[in-house]
């Protein structure tokens, strides 16, 4: 039998936010079936694609039952009997669907958990697991991981103005070590905050959600996690930071409600180098707001040298964007998530564009996640590098921490940590 699509269903499953979400199913002529979950993301950037949700006061508005009914009529018809292991030609035919821009038609919740369907469908009709049949014969290293340990911003009630605290260990030597020290280190946070009281629970990607007076308590907090978890702060573990500025504001000032209000771009961008100076930070995502390129421009040339600088709302995994921030020297690494651009095809445009300029690139999840653990195969058949998944707890986190622990034992003794060659040159030289 062949590879060539049988049917293609779609089903409203639930994200790790108790929203409705998309799953689609897709069933090869060959027997061979692929499924995929579709991530939501809070903080979204304005450029990129669309989820179609129904609106009204049913689930808060967040139904998919369009999304779904989409699935089944117009992208089953459409994909019906075309050849699963031809990625490039799904995606194009999923996009001429659509037919808009940012996937608002079909919805991008509808379009990337079909798209990533087909691939594991695919995989499945080829014998092979997901990141070997993306690789192809071509090496690959295990991807570094970036993992919170206090959330803030949008994903915890704004209770610090920077959105995710995290660590990175690139010297771990492997992915199970690197996972270890993190939990040593996300323990001796929970230990601190609760001796110091200001402890709320978890935010939306399991990391701790403490009351902080400022955002510099929240990073002397986490710099004496590392120290309280028998860790080296800069030596054996470091410090890395998504501010998502986009939420603070844009070119016109930024509002940071934990420290003295309001501040121009100049000021974020001199804030920001001050925080990288006096911490042991080794990554710093979206400085900056979407359209603010000077701002963060301005980081990048300050510290770009030794501080990975990471467009995520500035480049929305749209490989356009990727070569025009390398043109202007906005960053020097891409975030890369699925369904911020809708397609597997495309995202992976976008990570190709950045590793042609010598970038870092960091496959992502979003913060309404579930069970899928497609990127885990991404990043690793990908050789991305890095992988960004959320925190050291709850289960849609864990299940792809845990999953790229399968995949590096699958590798077995030859596998290669990422560790510092994750990063765009001369930063993994002078971290290393």
């Amino acid at each position: 039998m062949t590879s060539r699509i049988a049917s293609v269903t779609g089903r409203q499953l639930w994200d790790s936010r108790g929203r409705p979400t998309v799953e689609a199913e897709v069933l090869l002529q060959s027997g061979a079936v692929g499924r995929a979950i579709a991530p939501a993301g809070a903080s979204r950037g304005a450029h990129e694609a669309i989820d179609l949700r129904d609106g009204g006061t049913a689930f808060g508005g967040f139904g998919v039952n369009r999304a779904v009914a989409g699935i089944g009529s117009e992208i089953a018809h459409a994909l019906a009997g075309m050849d699963a292991g031809d990625q490039a030609a799904i995606d194009a035919a999923l996009c001429a669907l659509d037919n808009t821009t940012n996937k608002a038609r079909l919805g991008a919740n509808a379009i990337v958990a079909v798209s990533m369907a087909v691939l594991h469908a695919a995989a499945a009709h080829a014998r092979e697991p997901l990141w070997r049949y993306l690789a192809k014969s071509a090496k690959v290293r295990i991807p570094l991981p970036e993992i919170q340990i206090f959330g803030g911003g949008a994903h915890a009630g704004r209770r610090t103005d920077v959105q995710d605290f995290m660590v990175m260990c690139p010297k771990a030597g492997s992915f199970r070590r690197a996972l270890e020290i993190t939990g040593d280190v996300y323990r001796a946070a929970g230990r601190l905050m609760e001796a110091k009281g200001p402890l709320s629970g978890v935010a939306d990607e399991g990391g701790w959600w403490p009351n902080f007076a400022s955002n510099e308590d929240a990073l002397d907090t986490l710099t004496k996690a590392i120290e309280a978890s028998g860790h080296r702060p800069g030596e054996e573990v470091f410090i890395s930071l998504d501010i998502a500025a986009n939420e603070l504001g844009d070119a016109g000032g930024y509002e940071l409600a934990l420290d003295e209000g309001r501040l121009s771009g100049e000021a974020m961008a001199a804030r920001i180098v001050e925080w990288a100076q006096r911490y042991p930070i080794l990554s710093i995502e979206d400085p900056a707001g979407q359209d603010d390129w000077t701002t963060m421009a301005a980081v990048t040339a300050e510290i770009g040298d030794r501080v990975q600088i990471i467009g995520d709302d500035v480049l929305v995994t749209n490989a356009a964007r990727v070569e025009r921030a390398a043109e202007a020297e906005v960053c020097n690494a891409a975030l890369i998530k699925v369904n911020q651009v809708g397609t597997v095809t495309e995202a992976r445009a976008a990570l190709d564009a950045a590793a042609a300029r010598g970038w870092g690139t960091i496959v992502s999840a979003r913060s309404g996640e579930s069970e899928d653990v497609t990127i885990a195969h991404l990043a690793t058949g990908w050789d991305a590098g890095q992988l960004k998944v959320g925190s050291f707890t709850r289960s849609e986190r864990m299940a792809k921490w845990n999953e790229m622990l399968r995949i590096e034992e699958a590798v077995g003794p030859d596998a290669e940590f990422a560790g510092f060659s994750a990063f765009a040159g001369a930063i993994g030289r002078v971290a290393a």
